[in-house]
């Protein structure tokens, strides 16, 4: 019994090692440095919570919504439940199970066929434990599959974390394109109320023989198309607050959504970097290097397959006629058959341990595309950031001027000085340099939550 033992725990401790290959982070194949742009200060971006960068009130309270209601980040979370269940079951592979059972037996003979001092009452109960088969981890084959499942875990683990910070991106994105779109509606409609007073104006004319049918026509064309243009932004205000719906998840409270850009406080400012270096800990990127971690498991668990299968079978059974005294004084016999198996030549074993080094190359692949990914959409980031601001002052100005030609444009039609064309080249320009100033007004928002999500910020 005691050499029983002791051989197995010879063979538990010897089971500790496996033959997964070393492991080394790849190289990254980006440029060492991240494009110059507006660095900023503060916490770096992967630090700096989500709530503290977003500075809008309402704009919080919608996120703490999707967070709860989403059902892509609820997916996400489910599916990191499961994968974890999956791992422990992998893991229990590692240790014995056990298996039970009992059962009794009361039987009375008759007094003619005793023999003196035989008692006439027999019981006999038994019990016993059974070890079907435990496989012994010899060669590290259990725990190369185990920690490929446990590794398969972390990656789903951080998948969710990713679907975390895409999920707080885009809230922040969809408040700020519904408060362009709405912008944008305010604009149309101050716009059509401006115009209906110049038509009104041209049709007195028209009507006292001031004027000419032509001039009517088109002071007409710019309150047409000003009308068109509510609409149009009414229908796009509509599908921004439905596409804002379902990220949330849930109704959307009316007193949280904004009327104008103007209306959102702009985020905060954080510490960009300089080294690509930051980008490794992204939650995609970090989700691809444990999955290529799993591909090397892998490889272990291949490699086990070439040398032998250790199995052991077992049982322990007792009998006893006293219940109180099962394992006292009953009989006990031990039973313990040991199973060694190996494939003399298995093309199987051969074709799994190639495709398990394919794989590892798949997953080195996987992981330098991501990092490749990632630095495409920092740098992006950056540059954006960096040019916006002169982009956004150059437009200020070219509204202001469009705002002045208008103007000028109106009174010298009015003191028939010029004709109607003039004002209506004018209102195009001018209208057109206001939606170019809302447009850039979004991107100076988004360019900020871009660069956040990007390097890695936004998770909870």
């Amino acid at each position: 019994m005691r050499t029983t033992i002791i051989s197995l725990l010879v063979l538990a401790w010897f089971s500790g090692c496996t033959m997964i290959p070393d492991y080394h982070r790849p190289g990254a194949p980006v440029p060492e440095n991240l494009p110059p742009g507006d660095v900023g200060s503060g916490l770096a971006a992967a630090e700096l919570p989500w709530r503290e960068f977003i500075q809008d009130a309402e704009l919080r309270q919608l996120i703490e919504l999707a967070l709860e209601n989403n059902r892509d980040l609820r997916l996400a979370a489910l599916q990191v439940e499961q994968v974890r269940a999956l791992y422990k079951i992998q893991r229990e592979e590692l240790y014995p199970s056990l298996y039970g059972s009992g059962g009794g037996s009361r039987s009375s003979a008759s007094t003619d066929l005793l023999t003196p001092g035989q008692p006439r009452i027999t019981e006999v109960y038994q019990a016993n434990l059974s070890l079907l088969s435990w496989e012994i981890d010899f060669f590290g084959r259990l725990r190369s599959l185990s920690e490929k499942a446990l590794q398969e875990y972390f990656a789903t683990d951080q998948a969710r974390r990713g679907a975390q910070v895409l999920l707080v991106s885009s809230v922040a994105n969809g408040y700020l394109a519904l408060a362009a779109e709405r912008e944008s509606l305010q604009l149309a409609e101050d716009t059509l109320k401006s115009q209906q007073e110049a038509y009104e104006l041209v049709k007195r004319q028209h009507s006292e023989g001031l004027i000419a049918e032509l001039d009517l026509r088109r002071a007409q064309i710019p309150r047409d198309v000003a009308r068109t243009d509510i609409a149009r932004y009414r229908q796009r205000v509509s599908e921004a607050e439905h596409a804002l719906q379902l990220l949330v998840g849930s109704s959307l409270p009316t007193a949280l959504l904004p009327a104008s850009l103007a209306d959102v406080a702009m985020p905060a400012t954080f510490a960009s970097g300089l080294s690509s270096q930051v980008l490794l800990q992204r939650p995609d990127i970090l989700a691809a290097e444990h999955q290529l971690r799993a591909a090397y498991a892998t490889i272990g668990a291949a490699r086990a397959a070439f040398f032998p299968n250790i199995a052991l079978i077992g049982s322990l059974g007792t009998a006893s006629t006293e219940l109180q005294r099962l394992f006292e004084r009953g009989t006990s016999t031990w039973s313990f058959a040991p199973q060694l198996s190996m494939p003399i030549f298995d093309a199987r074993v051969w074709t799994a341990y190639r495709v398990s080094k394919v794989q590892r190359k798949i997953a080195i692949t996987q992981y330098e595309k991501a990092i490749q990914n990632a630095f495409r959409e920092t740098a992006d980031a950056l540059t954006l950031c960096k040019n916006i601001g002169e982009q956004l002052n150059a437009q200020k100005d070219l509204v202001e001027a469009s705002e002045a030609t208008y103007r000028l444009a109106r009174v010298r039609y009015e003191e028939g000085t010029d004709n109607y064309l003039s004002v209506l080249d004018a209102q195009r320009s001018m209208f057109s340099a206001q939606q170019g100033l809302i447009s850039l007004k979004l991107a100076e928002h988004s360019s900020r939550l871009q660069l956040y999500a990007a390097l890695g910020g936004g998770v909870q």
